[in-house]
């Protein structure tokens, strides 16, 4: 039976992993589907950029990587030494890159005075950005292309 990422993962044994994730129900992920004929080969480039990107993006390395027609493999190096030090105007700029900001933190790349109750939550909202930042689940989420 598999089990959460969450539950396997512990950066105090080790920071390199590899991942596996295969589609279902016969989705082609690269190459040539027999069963429809339809070619998915031009999704390679799609593919490797999308990883150099989100490599930039998180801190995470990617040592490695095989797509294959129907699954991938991914050796990845977690650095949350690096995100640790990323400033929290670095974190946002990050996840912004990808997903939708706040307005606090919005007022934060503005240089705009917080309340203390706003400095609270933005600081709330930023800690669990940096923490998604160096966690494995959350990029591997935007790599495979849509199957609509």
């Amino acid at each position: 039976m598999t089990q959460a990422r969450r539950t396997l993962i512990s950066l105090d044994q080790t920071s390199w992993f590899h991942i596996c994730s295969r589609c279902i129900k016969r989705s082609f992920l690269m190459g040539e589907d027999k069963y429809s004929g339809k070619n998915y080969e031009h999704r390679r480039e799609w593919i490797s950029d999308k990883l150099a990107e989100l490599g930039d993006i998180f801190a995470l390395d990617i040592a490695a990587y095989a797509v294959l027609s129907n699954h991938y493999h991914l050796v990845l190096h977690i650095d949350a030494e690096k995100a640790a030090g990323w400033s929290d105007k670095t974190v946002i700029r990050r996840w912004m890159q990808l997903f939708k900001g706040h307005d606090l933190t919005l007022k934060v790349l503005q240089n705009k005075p917080l309340s203390d109750a706003e400095q609270w939550k933005a600081d709330e909202l930023i800690a669990e950005w940096r923490s998604r930042l160096c966690d494995i689940s959350w990029p591997l989420h935007g790599i495979l292309p849509s199957q609509h």
